[in-house]
Parts: C-alpha cells; sequence; structure tokens
C-alpha cells in the first residue's frame, strides 16, 4: 500500500478557485462513497476547512492511474472539469513526506493563522466521519491517533498558540485596524457556528456599544446572545441592521452572496459617508467581492486578513522549530508501530515508506 495526500490550501490556491472544491457535510460522505466503492483505494479520510480541501488515502499502488481516481472522485462531486488548470493548483505528497504534512497540518503549522487550534477539531470529526462510512481501517486508526496527540502536544508544550490563533481573531484584529479601535462601536455577526462563536469571544473585551447576532435560525443567534450578551436578530432585518452597525462579520454556510453589491448600494444611501467595514470569512465567499468598489465601504475576505496574521507570527517563531522537533519525534515513534504492525500480522501490512520527507510528485 502507499500513503498519499493531494490537496489544496491557503498558500498555493485562491479563494475563488478554494471555494469550488469546499465540500460540505453531504459531499464529503458523497466524496468517501465514492471512494470506499474503488478497489484500489483501502482507507481513507477527507479534510474540509476554509482553507484547504485535501484527501488522505491508503492505495495499493502509487502510478498515474491510481492517484488519478482521487482526482476524478473529487472533481467528479463538485462537477469541475478535470483540467490540468485546476490541477495544477494540486499538491501532492507520498509515504512519510504524506505523514510529515498531516502533522504539521494537525500542529497548525500549515494554517493561516500558525497556532490555531480549531484543526485539531476539524481533523477529529474528519476521522470519525470516515469511521462510519468505514474507511479507516487499522493503519489510518493508528495514523488518526498519532496525529491528534501531536497537535495536542504541539499546543501544550510550545508557545505555538501565544497571541491570536484564529481566523476569527485576524478577523476582529483586520477591524480593528481599519476603525482604529472597536470602543464604542456596534458589530454584527453574520452566523452562528464555530467561527463565529469565537468572533464574539475576541470582541468581548473590545468595549463595544452593540452586538448583534444574526442567523437563519433564530434560536442559534439567541443561543449566543444568551452566553455573550447582544441582540439576536433575524435575516429579515439585516438591511435595517447594516444601517446602524460600523463593523459586519460574515460566517455563514450559504452556496450564495447574500450581500451582493446593489443590496449594500443601497444601505449605504442611508448612511451617509459614515464608513462600513464589511469581513467575509465564509468558504465559499458569502459577501459578493464588488462590494469593495462602493464609496465608504471596507471590505475584506478571508485572503485579505493574512497581513494581520503576518504582523502576529514574530511571536511565534521560536515556537516553530519546537513543533518541528515534536513532529519528527512522533514521525519516529509512528514508524515504529507500524513496523510492530506490520511485524505481528506477519507481513499484512508494508514496510513503512522511506523517510524522505521530499515532495513526490505523482503525477
Amino acid at each position: 500500500m502507499n500513503f498519499i495526500v493531494i490537496g489544496i490550501n491557503h498558500k498555493n490556491t485562491p479563494i475563488e478557485v478554494r471555494e469550488r472544491f469546499y465540500l460540505s457535510d453531504t459531499q464529503q460522505d458523497l466524496l468517501l462513497s465514492e471512494l470506499k466503492s474503488q478497489p484500489s483505494v483501502i482507507e481513507a479520510f477527507v479534510l474540509s476547512t476554509c482553507n484547504r480541501v485535501e484527501i488522505y488515502a491508503n492505495i495499493l499502488e502509487g502510478d498515474k492511474q491510481e492517484i488519478d481516481i482521487l482526482f476524478k472522485s473529487l472533481f467528479s462531486i463538485k462537477g469541475v472539469p478535470v483540467t490540468r488548470e485546476f490541477r495544477d493548483y494540486f499538491y501532492s505528497y507520498a509515504g512519510d513526506a504524506a505523514i510529515h504534512h498531516l502533522f504539521k497540518v494537525a500542529t497548525s503549522l500549515d494554517s493561516m493563522v500558525i497556532g490555531e487550534k480549531q484543526i485539531i477539531g476539524q481533523l477529529r470529526l474528519a476521522f470519525e466521519r470516515a469511521k462510519k462510512r468505514g474507511m479507516m481501517g487499522k493503519f489510518l486508526n493508528v495514523l488518526s491517533n498519532m496525529t491528534l496527540r501531536t497537535g495536542k502536544k504541539a499546543q501544550h508544550e510550545t508557545a505555538i498558540g501565544q497571541g491570536g490563533s484564529s481566523v476569527s481573531w485576524a478577523a476582529i484584529a483586520t477591524a480593528e485596524e481599519a476603525l482604529g479601535t472597536l470602543k464604542d462601536k456596534s458589530i454584527l455577526i453574520i452566523g452562528a457556528g464555530k467561527m463565529s462563536e469565537l468572533a464574539v469571544g475576541q470582541i468581548q473585551n473590545k468595549g463595544f456599544s452593540q452586538l448583534y447576532l444574526m442567523n437563519r435560525t433564530i434560536a442559534n443567534a439567541e443561543h449566543l446572545a444568551v452566553q455573550y450578551g447582544g441582540t439576536a436578530v433575524g435575516f429579515c432585518d439585516i438591511k435595517e441592521i447594516l444601517t446602524q452597525v460600523d463593523v459586519c462579520i460574515c460566517s455563514v454556510g450559504a452556496p450564495h452572496y447574500i450581500l451582493d453589491k446593489s443590496t449594500v448600494e443601497n444601505i449605504m444611501r442611508s448612511r451617509g459617508d459614515r464608513p462600513l467595514v464589511i469581513i467575509d470569512i465564509s468558504v465559499p465567499r458569502n459577501v459578493d467581492p464588488l462590494v469593495r468598489e462602493i464609496e465608504h465601504v471596507l471590505s475584506f475576505q478571508i485572503d485579505d486578513l493574512e497581513k494581520v496574521v503576518d504582523a502576529n507570527m514574530k511571536q511565534r517563531e521560536k515556537a516553530i522549530g519546537e513543533v518541528e522537533d515534536i513532529i519528527a519525534a512522533k514521525l519516529n515513534e509512528y514508524q515504529k508501530k507500524i513496523q510492530k504492525i506490520h511485524t505481528l500480522d506477519h507481513g499484512k501490512y508494508t514496510n513503512p515508506q522511506s523517510s524522505t520527507l521530499n515532495s513526490v510528485i505523482l503525477y
């Protein structure tokens, strides 16, 4: 067998391409079912977040034909043509290079915000989803446990999470930089998921004047309002609320724009010259990129947050080396575990791949 990963992330792929490959929960289930039907795919799991889409798989062979199965399955689920233009965005690793990449993902070294903690939970959900679909065998069970332990060890034993450590934190920092301060400002958070909850937590000590929480399911917004303070509002009030607030942070999962250019133009006519900061951290995007052309609107999308993230990186540079040491030690520990399994199973599993960490181009 050959362990491989193919994927795209914020480092090598613009958001307009990433959002085309973003996988909803249903699409992840469909992809796992499709992979399960392929005789050459032994085990697999799928990771889809706002900044990455990756398929990890144990396959019988590592030649061009076998890796094509992963591409064809993903592109088919998303209804995207299998063209060189799109495939060139994807990276691929095999053997220990793939495992090393997974450990970097788990420790957040490969995240937009290095040190963010959400990736561990996202990986845990990816493993649980694959297990429910019957795609986690002995190899991936060992690897998944080792991956989660590696991520937790990096968070607990180094300063990798020092300072701001989430996309939501970066969004709040961007709004603060755009307006100078959030003190006495009114803020609208659209969405009531994990990213929105993190954003609400980030603004608790900013001295804001009013906080509105909006979600299609009003009960979810009310839950956050009770937990953090603020006012729950429905989507029917979006135009009225946007005429009042100074900042709007959007993190929802709609398959379309919930704020288009014409809507925001109409809203701005009621605001006079008061600036409005709109930050869309959704993938796929839920705010029309053309909104940034409107006068007095300061519009940002998730890839625009890297400036704030880069400024925060200096606090974590020392910790990066420490995390790399943890990854190296865990990779060695993993190799020993797999070798032991191989010995006990009398050849059922192949020997671990070469320890080289160089990228293996598979197509």
